[in-house]
């Protein structure tokens, strides 16, 4: 969409909704919306624009957490992350915590206990959410990314291996 058209939706859902989000947009493409809606807010690693309530949402119940295998999938995750702040949800965030350098998860075991609800973003070979799975006791959403080198093929590794994956609780 042009920013323009992303304007005009924005505009019509703005008087219907208390958020309103727009996805996958360039830093360019947000300053044009920004200058029609000076009310829009753009989270740049996440490449999302958003018109945000005047009064915040209730915070929402749970603790939700989200995590990377490494910094390559931040852009995912935090689109994640924004999403859910932007619905009430408290977040934690736990970047570049793969399986490469293990003791960074494992030192952060107290996060994964005390989740309900754990969004786990990993390429290369998507080992990350099934590990995770293992250590906690609630679900776990695994998000391939297409980030990677050698034979990741733009993500289809780590897809194939979040859907192989024999840990429990994983979506």
């Amino acid at each position: 969409k042009t920013a323009m058209q992303i304007v005009e939706i924005m505009k019509v859902m703005e008087a219907r909704h208390p958020v309103v989000m727009a996805t996958r947009v360039s830093a360019e493409k947000s300053a044009e919306i920004q200058a029609a809606l000076p009310q829009a807010t753009y989270f740049e690693v996440a490449r999302i624009c958003a018109i945000q309530p005047s009064v915040p949402l209730a915070i929402r119940p749970g603790k939700l957490s989200i995590l990377t295998a490494g910094t390559a999938d931040l852009p995912v995750a935090e689109g994640a992350a924004v999403t859910a702040e932007l619905c009430g949800f408290q977040v934690t965030r736990l970047w570049d915590v793969g399986v490469a350098g293990i003791h960074r998860l494992l030192s952060n075991r107290h996060v994964i206990d005390q989740s309900d609800v754990l969004i786990v973003a990993a390429g290369m070979e998507g080992a990350l959410p099934s590990v995770v799975a293992g250590l906690a006791d609630c679900p776990v959403v695994a998000v391939p990314t297409s980030v990677g080198y050698g034979a990741s093929f733009n993500g289809l590794a780590p897809l194939l291996t979040m859907l192989n994956s024999c840990a429990t609780g994983i979506g």
